[in-house]
């Protein structure tokens, strides 16, 4: 077995056969290091939200998307009858994957190796980024191509391989549109879904040389002038970066689903490929593959299958990249395992479909999020990579309606692991907060039937200051106006539940 840096294996490296292990699976690395990477923000929650919901054009350009992609899902999933049983099977296999992860890992390792490539352990981005860094470096060459890849944003790849005079470039196209923009993500499937066309004219315009001046904002033209800018890049890039949709343990088999061909161009072409995953990507047995391709094209693109869907297995001689790599990367993901209801965010499948539906991220969009990995998935998977405290917001960016539940191919109790982690962030606290008082004074309301008779004779007084109308005024005086700011506080009725029951009951 190989591994790169060969100081990485001087402790025991995540999940790595010697490592320490409770049970079957090693558990409790430490969360992703600050100061790299992108699953931190720089504003909580409901500042950069508040920011967002004034950008008119931002929360018309989501509207738009998401309710096009909802549509595309809820027409391809209608006509698959056992959908239920086979979203089942896929929480099922996600479930029985995460309790022996170890094993499955080190079988991925060894078909891999036996299949002429390297696998190289990575325990965080700052790892992985030196790793990667130093793999290109050997190669001689001081630019690469890259397949759209959520592990490789998370860990800042990027910017590190900048850092180190090595210039990287996105093929895929919305990330593409968002790197010619200097902009960041905001959705995981579509990167630059709160961009228009108007506004992706005026970026290619500006920014790729040679471009037609009367480039039009209609879509074949815009695709027309990606493909051109990058096919030269194509042609000449000598190492190639990916990350993987799924790897296969009993065959050391990479997968990688997309809809536009660049992928299988990155992948095919260079001559040296470096793959960055994610451990929570593998799968068993290649029979398990067929369960989650049927899942994730319908739940993300809306298609019954992949337009692309490349697999490879190590080096072939003669075809494709003669040099092959594969980062498996940890970062928090083995913090996250080792909590028994959060660790089921690792189920997910990156389709996306929780977002599309959520009203919180429709209106907000993704850069609010302060993540790679924004909407409801991100609520409850980057504060656990990251420690509940430093994205000790992004739990409570949601209704829990329970609609990212519904829509998931996996069956993610999504709105159980936010309450799960709004709870672990109110037990960090070590002053009270005004919420905390709150709460403690209305359980003592609550528990007494005089106090709580009095309060409900007090509230009645709302009706006064509604005028008739079905909510109270938003603007209150403090502290109720935190309230009242951004939520409906609905008027009280004109009898409480108790007195409408005994008079119904005196009849």
């Amino acid at each position: 077995m190989t591994t790169t840096p060969q100081d990485a294996r001087a402790e025991p490296t995540p999940l790595a056969p010697g490592a320490p292990r409770s049970g079957t699976t090693f558990l409790g690395l430490p969360t992703a290091p600050r100061g790299v990477g992108h699953l931190r923000g720089t504003q909580s929650f409901p500042d950069a939200a508040r920011t967002a919901l004034r950008d008119g054009q931002l929360r018309a350009n989501l509207g738009r998307a998401t309710t096009t992609i909802r549509g595309k899902r809820a027409a391809v999933v209608a006509e698959v009858p056992h959908w239920e049983q086979l979203r089942q099977a896929g929480k099922a296999l996600k479930a029985a994957t995460m309790a022996h992860l170890d094993e499955h890992l080190e079988e991925l390792e060894r078909q891999v190796t036996a299949r002429g490539g390297t696998v190289h352990w990575a325990r965080d981005a700052t790892e992985a980024n030196r790793i990667v860094t130093e793999l290109v470096r050997a190669t001689g060459s001081d630019e690469v191509v890259k397949v759209k890849s959520m592990a490789t944003q998370e860990i800042g790849l990027n910017e590190a391989l900048e850092a180190a005079g090595i210039e990287a470039i996105e093929t895929d196209l919305a990330e593409l549109i968002v790197q010619l923009g200097e902009d960041s993500p905001s959705h995981i499937l579509v990167p630059a879904i709160h961009k228009n066309r108007s506004e992706i004219r005026e970026i290619f315009r500006r920014t790729i040389p040679g471009v037609d001046p009367g480039l039009t904002d209609e879509p074949r033209q815009l695709a027309m002038a990606a493909r051109t800018h990058l096919r030269e890049r194509f042609l000449r890039a000598r190492v190639a970066v990916s990350g993987a949709n799924f790897a296969v343990a009993e065959t050391g088999t990479l997968a990688v689903v997309e809809s536009e061909g660049n992928g299988r161009m990155c992948l095919t072409l260079p001559q040296t490929l470096i793959t960055v995953m994610g451990i929570e990507k593998v799968v068993p047995r290649w029979e398990d593959l067929g369960v989650f391709l049927q899942l994730l094209p319908r739940s993300s693109t809306g298609e019954r299958m992949n337009p692309y869907t490349s697999t490879w297995a190590g080096v072939t001689p003669g075809d494709g990249p003669q040099e092959f790599h594969l980062v498996l990367l940890d970062n928090g993901r083995t913090a996250v395992l080792a909590d028994e209801v959060g660790r089921e965010a690792l189920h997910c499948i990156r389709c996306s479909a929780c977002l599309n539906v959520c009203p919180v991220y429709e209106r907000a969009g993704g850069h609010a999020y302060g993540s790679v990995y924004p909407g409801p998935i991100g609520a409850v998977l980057s504060p656990q990579l990251t420690g509940v405290e430093d994205n000790a917001s992004l739990p409570y960016a949601s209704s829990l309606c329970g609609a990212c539940y519904d829509v998931c191919p996996v069956a993610i109790d999504i709105p159980s692991i936010l309450v799960h982690l709004r709870a672990e962030h109110v037990e960090a606290q070590t002053r009270p907060t005004a919420e905390s008082v709150a709460f403690r004074g209305l359980s003592r309301v609550m528990s007494n039937p005089r106090l709580w008779h009095l309060a409900q004779r007090a509230a009645g007084l709302g009706r006064f200051l509604s005028r008739g109308r079905p909510t109270l005024p938003a603007v209150l005086p403090p502290p109720v106006s935190a309230w009242t700011r951004t939520r409906d506080l609905p008027t009280p009725p004109g009898k409480s539940f108790v007195q409408q029951w005994t008079e119904e009951h005196r009849r």
